[in-house]
């Protein structure tokens, strides 16, 4: 008798998937390819911060909250990332947020490096007043390890304006006597923010997706007019994605939140979703349109699906049972590996999340600089400014994987001489994009040299 077959158990530890995404590039990067070493420092934090954060809540109890800060890596500039609130947030998380950072930084050239934030908190259980408190004592907590040139914090999962807002007063009001508007980006107008930021991360994702289908990316997708789009979370990168999609031509047909998700194959009117929305706190139960669980909006038959949520949503368990044309992360790591070999072997394209919500990040640097020199740019300024950076971005990936895939029998080759029995999977649009990033990366990191 033989033994069962063991069923197959997908690792979603957002840190190892990080990692396995990372190291499936050294073969085509030179550097990395001859140096483990500088493998493991490039992927491996510069800085991981851990904080106790004891609060006064507002019925009198003490709470005490967990709240994590990593600099993943400042080869190429001062760490840049968002401070996320969710009950679930954890410093492996945490960490492999900070490196997608890095890699997304250097992917569309941006003098910064990686680093993420978050407190574990529920922010849906908590008063406006608390999550003030909680936001002002994780800065006093971090101390230093924030600032306008070492470590810039961002919206994320659950923070926005406001949130940017605390962190900006309470970091001013330790450092007095100077101007503190860098240390932090996806501020309120009239505390330095800038005009488009909010919207930065879905006009990214829609500018790389023109760009891809321009280039005839999919030949079947020619452009986004007409085409049919569904979108998993309706937080600030989902929500801004429905409204900039169908103003662009595209058709909605379905869009989810924590509690569900709705559906109509003849389009959905983004604006009433959006009314109903901020009414009852949820998109479902929309007149007029079809329930759906939380998941089954991955599965709805579309041109262009659009998870904008958390990491790991489409894995091996449901990666088979994607109906789209084109998948566009607008989420940070929502597609694992062994969901990315079966959307491949599916035939459906990725659009990796360090290219497609890149935009968010680019409004920041844009931000940032208008901090720095006194500035206010226009909001056209600051779209013209974004589109020609994402469509470089774009271009170089397709040009490097176009570059990579016909060289890919010798780079297996080479890579076998020093490494037999080790295999080199057929690179994709993720792998393209890798390349180009952890190649800066390294570039940056043997210019610098290792000092003392």
């Amino acid at each position: 008798m033989t033994a069962p077959e063991r069923a197959f158990v997908e690792d979603l530890n957002p840190n190892h998937i990080a990692r396995h995404q990372f190291e499936q590039v050294i073969p085509y990067i030179r550097e990395l390819a001859e140096s483990p070493g500088l493998t493991e420092w490039l992927f491996e934090p510069e800085q991981s911060v851990n904080v106790t954060l004891p609060i006064r809540m507002d019925d009198g109890h003490i709470e005490v909250f967990y709240g994590y800060r990593v600099l993943n890596s400042a080869v190429r500039g001062p760490g840049k990332g968002g401070i996320r609130f969710h009950p679930q947030v954890s410093e492996d998380e945490v960490r492999a947020l900070a490196a997608w950072m890095t890699l997304k930084c250097a992917l569309v050239d941006i003098p910064f490096g990686g680093a993420k934030g978050g407190v574990q908190v529920d922010p849906r259980k908590i008063s406006q007043h608390e999550k003030a408190s909680i936001t002002r004592r994780f800065i006093a907590a971090l101390g230093s390890n924030i600032g306008p040139y070492t470590d810039i914090p961002a919206p994320d999962v659950y923070t926005d304006a406001q949130t940017m807002a605390w962190i900006f007063d309470t970091y001013s009001m330790m450092h007095p006597g100077q101007n503190n508007r860098p240390v932090v980006t996806g501020k309120p107008l009239d505390l330095g923010g800038s005009l488009g930021r909010p919207t930065a991360t879905a006009q990214g994702a829609l500018f790389v997706t023109e760009r891809f289908l321009h280039l005839g990316g999919r030949p079947d997708l020619p452009s986004l007019e007409g085409a049919t789009v569904a979108i998993q979370g309706f937080g600030n990168a989902g929500r801004n994605a429905a409204i900039l999609f169908e103003k662009a031509g595209a058709t909605i047909v379905a869009v989810s939140d924590t509690k569900g998700g709705i559906f109509d194959p003849n389009g959905l009117d983004v604006a009433r979703v959006e009314e109903h929305k901020d009414r009852t706190a949820s998109v479902v139960e929309l007149d007029g349109t079809k329930a759906l669980a939380p998941l089954e909006v991955l599965e709805v038959p579309c041109d262009i699906l659009i998870p904008a949520a958390l990491e790991n949503q489409i894995t091996a368990a449901n990666a088979d049972r994607i109906n789209a044309k084109v998948l566009v992360e607008a989420a940070n790591g929502p597609t694992t590996p062994a969901a990315d070999a079966v959307l491949a072997a599916k035939g459906i394209p990725v659009l990796p999340d360090i290219l497609a919500n890149a935009g968010g990040v680019v409004v920041s640097y844009y931000e940032w600089v208008q901090n720095i020199e006194d500035q206010q740019w226009d909001e056209e300024e600051v779209h013209a400014k974004l589109r020609k950076k994402m469509y470089r971005a774009t271009d170089k990936v397709i040009s490097t994987l176009a570059d990579v895939q016909e060289g890919i029998e010798e780079t297996r080759t080479v890579w076998s001489e020093s490494h037999p029995g080790e295999e080199v999977p057929y690179p994709n649009l993720r792998t393209a994009a890798y390349i180009v990033a952890a190649g800066r990366c390294a570039t940056a990191a043997s210019h610098r040299g290792i000092w003392p």
